[in-house]
């Protein structure tokens, strides 16, 4: 078959989200053919260009969401008019306040908050719709939504009687930095990927995340009944809370796009044909977002066992270079919570003093990645002077920051074997790859209770309260001073990890989606022939086997041909370190 794969901010750039597993993904399907279609985020990640792609990648077109030149679209009064309704309506549903969840029931036992909710899915749906519909006929909406008349709307929304109480106190930059916002975010709704031989012409629509990068398959869907499949491994909704938590906005500003993302993930999820989150933490975010649970299938990340091979089957389960050392692995930033780690470690000497600590991991890219590392140095130095054998002798830190590369940690796998036991000290984690990473080696682990940490464990390692570095440090001397209890988690946590995470599950399980989705809502398609009279039988079962075996052309009905405004490539795939 063919699948049309989804994708913002990372495959089939050299950088990004989810390339790691999309990759894997195309190559272990090498039956179906796949066409991909590539938001970018930055220039930086499109001047890095691609990695190598596979030959059943037949197709790649990209957008960027960084930026959208003015399309120079000039609408008339009556598409004007067009948008003035459906983005007031949008703005409307994005404004409108929840209803207050009192238990009442409605009609045939559904709550009036759910018939609430239901009215504004409804209402958000029709005016994301009536958007596209608008751009397709009218060649792109980047002006329109950049416009006054879009604030205008918005700030009509945010006044009317209903709306959120957040909403009503937005001012004039509240309001245009909302706008810019969204009109970001709506940026696919201008692309010329809907046409007949663009998504209209695929079997199946992958988005591998949610947000902007489902968009385009809400809108294959619409436009040509193409069905949807979703995969969040890390929930966008919940990734955009996080964000704005943090930065400097207004009250009216964070509501306001709290609003309008969560009214997006309801419309994805609600569309969808099947939702594949990537572990329960994750779950529970779609379903609190509106996912049907019948349309829920856990799949979880596939990660390469291979390259962990040499060390977790190493007969002791230790091969070690030190049994009293402990080992931390991973971004260093701080929700990986170092400071945390360094004070559990003292706590940690004082009942073993010979253990030592590796933190093995480069900073964050930015400056407050650099500046997070400098302080933990310096707490480090703070807690644990350099020690000494003797008074002439030059002594050394018990702590250790380390790189991937070096001589002493010369690959990730020989990182996890410098240590007998592998902590992680997160206070936010979604789904812990450093830790399947540490259970492929055979490692025991002690872990901090965030995320999908408990699920991906499941018995095989100690589990602590976040923020405890007391907790944190008992169970750390606990497998310290137990080598056959860190032999026998070790041992667990490595089968466990062997039938769970592996690529090969991953691509199993994906494979048998694929085929379930496509049998259940197969895209109903018109073939025609020079003179566009129609075909009878004009697509035999063979069509979705690979390769050429039939020279008809297909045609999608009711399908008329429209230009975008925002800046669109469509490229043969690359060598991966040339630009895009």
């Amino acid at each position: 078959m063919r699948i049309g794969l989804l994708t913002e901010g990372g495959y089939p750039y050299v950088s990004g989200d989810a390339r790691l597993w999309c990759d894997r993904l195309v190559r272990g399907l090498e039956q179906h053919e796949f066409d991909i279609y590539a938001l970018s985020r930055s220039e930086r990640q499109e001047d890095e260009g691609w990695i190598q792609l596979p030959p059943q990648v037949s197709r790649v077109r990209t957008a960027p969401l960084w930026m959208a030149e003015d399309d120079g679209v000039v609408h008339g009064r009556r598409a004007r008019r067009r948008f003035a309704e459906c983005f007031g309506e949008l703005a409307a549903a994005v404004c409108a306040a929840p209803a207050v969840l009192d238990g009442s029931e409605a009609s045939g036992g559904v709550t009036a908050s759910e018939v609430s909710r239901g009215v504004v899915a409804d209402r958000f749906g029709n005016a994301l719709y009536g958007l596209a519909e608008l751009a397709r006929d009218e060649g792109g909406l980047v002006g329109a939504l950049r416009s006054e008349g879009a604030v205008r709307a918005l700030e009509r929304a945010c006044r009317a009687p209903g709306a959120l109480r957040a909403a009503r106190t937005a001012r004039v930059p509240d309001l245009l930095s909302v706008a810019a916002h969204i009109e970001r975010a709506l940026r696919p709704l201008s692309l010329d990927w809907y046409e007949d031989d663009g998504l209209g012409s695929v079997d199946l629509c992958h988005a591998t995340a949610g947000g902007e990068a489902a968009l385009p398959g809400l809108l294959a869907l619409h436009f040509a009944g193409v069905p949807l499949l979703v995969t969040e491994y890390g929930v966008q909704l919940r990734a955009h809370y996080l964000a704005s938590s943090a930065a400097e906005e207004s009250s009216a500003v964070r509501a306001l796009l709290a609003a309008f993302h969560g009214a997006l993930a309801a419309e994805v999820y609600r569309r969808a044909a099947l939702i594949t989150p990537g572990n329960t933490h994750a779950r529970r975010w779609q379903e609190r977002c509106g996912a049907d649970r019948a349309k829920l299938r856990t799949v979880y990340p596939g990660m390469e066992a291979a390259r962990f091979a040499e060390v977790g089957e190493r007969a002791d389960g230790s091969g070690c270079a030190d049994p009293d050392t402990l080992v931390w692995v991973g971004r260093i930033e701080p929700a990986k919570d170092l400071i945390s780690l360094l004070h559990s470690f003292a706590e940690v000497r004082k009942e073993a003093p010979k253990t030592r600590l590796r933190i093995v991991g480069a900073p964050a890219d930015g400056p407050e990645g650099a500046l997070y590392l400098a302080h933990c140095k310096a707490l480090a130095a703070q807690l644990f002077p350099d020690e000494a054998e003797g008074v002439h002798a030059v002594g050394d830190n018990p702590v250790s920051f380390e790189e991937i590369g070096g001589p002493e940690v010369p690959s990730l796998a020989e990182a996890y074997a410098s240590g007998s036991v592998v902590v992680l000290s997160s206070v936010v984690e979604g789904f812990p790859i450093s830790l399947v990473e540490a259970m492929f080696c055979g490692r025991a682990t002690v872990s901090t209770d965030v995320g999908a940490v408990v699920e991906v464990i499941g018995g095989t390692g100690l589990v602590v309260p976040p923020r405890n570095p007391r907790a944190l440090a008992e169970a750390c001397v606990a497998l310290l001073r137990d080598p056959e209890r860190r032999a026998r988690l070790g041992a667990a946590a490595r089968a466990r990890a062997l039938e769970l995470f592996t690529v090969e599950q991953n691509i199993t399980a994906f494979h048998g989606i694929y085929l379930e989705i496509v049998s259940r809502s197969p895209v109903r398609r018109l073939v025609v022939d020079d003179a566009a009279d129609p075909l009878p039988f004009g697509v035999p079962a063979e069509v979705h086997v690979p390769g050429r075996w039939t020279e008809a052309r297909l045609m999608v009905t009711g399908r008329p041909r429209w230009a975008a405004g925002a800046p669109v490539r469509a490229t043969a795939p690359l060598p991966a370190g040339e630009g895009a």
